[in-house]
């Protein structure tokens, strides 16, 4: 479905579309837009106070070129654009049986979405793409990120030292042991890496380490499908 077509109307009518400008967003800084988007979904009440509730999902391969769909800075009618990366964040309530939840800042879709339906739109695994552009997802526990993510956007700068696009004006984040840039770790999302199955121990492997797991398309919505999330 290409951007144009898209209204009020084409949203679940389970999910109210926030005002995402009350949101912190600097173009091409998703990483750190999420992790504030985090902070705020806590603090706010919209998630749990301890963001047990969110898992931040890195979205990239081994090539760095990733198609996503209703993108806001795509220039075509579709919204498709290739990233090197992309991150989002996903919420599952554990008290309701309600469909997780995507918030994409980035997206020209309504914010949050259902994971179903931004799977179907935004990923399009039905699409059929050659093995370079095949996405891989790396799912962090947010509490765990909250605490461990760092970054001193040095990925952002030019051989020359100069900004390829223009820093957000608070400071870097920085983890809190101190580790001021990490995100290399987060971002970089190979095959080998995909985890062999998904269940319990896969909750476990998120809920304990800083990196998460990574999943391929078919798995992502197999995971946040798992009663024990």
């Amino acid at each position: 479905m290409a951007t144009s077509e898209l209204d009020s109307t084409s949203a679940p009518t389970a999910v109210r579309p926030l005002d995402i400008s009350q949101f912190q967003h600097t173009p091409s800084y998703c990483e750190e837009n999420v992790y504030l988007l985090c902070k705020k979904l806590c603090t706010s009440g919209v998630a749990d106070a301890d963001g047990s509730d969110l898992h931040v999902v890195f979205i990239s391969n081994e090539k760095k070129q990733v198609p996503l769909w209703h993108q806001k800075a795509s220039h075509r009618a579709d919204g498709v654009i290739l990233w090197d990366y992309h991150v989002i964040c996903i919420q599952r309530k554990k008290e309701s049986h309600s469909s997780p939840l995507v918030w994409d800042l980035d997206s020209s879709l309504h914010c949050p979405f259902p994971l179903a339906s931004y799977v179907s739109e935004t990923i399009r695994p039905s699409f059929q793409l050659f093995a370079d552009f095949q996405r891989f997802f790396r799912v962090v526990h947010a509490p765990i990120f909250l605490r461990s993510f760092a970054s001193d956007r040095r990925h952002m700068k030019d051989s020359l030292g100069n900004w390829t696009a223009k820093p957000p004006a608070y400071g870097p984040i920085v983890a809190e042991d101190g580790t001021v840039h990490n995100l290399n770790e987060y971002m970089e999302i190979i095959a080998a890496d995909v985890v062999s199955n998904v269940g319990s121990d896969s909750i476990i492997a998120v809920r304990s380490h800083k990196l998460g797991i990574v999943v391929n398309e078919t798995q992502l919505e197999e995971f946040f499908s798992l009663d024990d999330l």
